[in-house]
């Protein structure tokens, strides 16, 4: 299992697999992965030939800066359950890798009345940084799949 820290680096490894005929998948998490995600994982695995799991702590996803703080960060536990699954990369980048003009000069992504409804209800900014950080992916020619 490769780590990778850099966007560069994922989209080069990503181009190589694509020009091998290969299907990667993404799995985009914050980390302190749980039988959920591992069942997104095994479900990746089943359709793609190379799984790639993000681990990102998203500072826009957080309304209040303490909760930014006390979330978990377990790099190294979620690296071991997910070399056992098998995993082909991580992708676990500094919050500087995503947003290098810092999350003041970032651009947002809303989606109107999605921010009203699950998570949004509760935790304002939330969904928007959910949106903001699927857009750093880029386009996708294929739905799910890693771009």
């Amino acid at each position: 299992m490769l780590i990778i820290e850099t966007l560069p680096l994922l989209r080069q490894h990503i181009r190589r697999l694509r020009q091998e005929g290969k299907r990667v998948a993404l799995v985009p998490t914050m980390g302190n992965l749980h039988d959920g995600h591992m069942k997104l994982v095994d479900e990746a695995k089943a359709r793609a030939d190379v799984v790639i799991v993000s681990i990102f702590v998203n500072p826009m996803q957080f309304d209040r800066p303490d909760d930014l703080v006390r979330y978990p960060r377990t790099l190294q536990e979620d690296c071991e359950k997910l070399n056992k699954r098998k995993v082909d990369y991580v992708f676990a980048p500094a919050v500087e890798e995503i947003y290098p003009q810092g999350l003041e000069g970032q651009t947002y992504v809303d989606v109107p009345g999605l921010s009203t409804m699950l998570d949004g209800a509760s935790r304002p900014g939330h969904c928007r940084g959910v949106s903001t950080r699927g857009s750093w992916r880029g386009p996708r020619r294929r739905a799910g799949r890693a771009g």
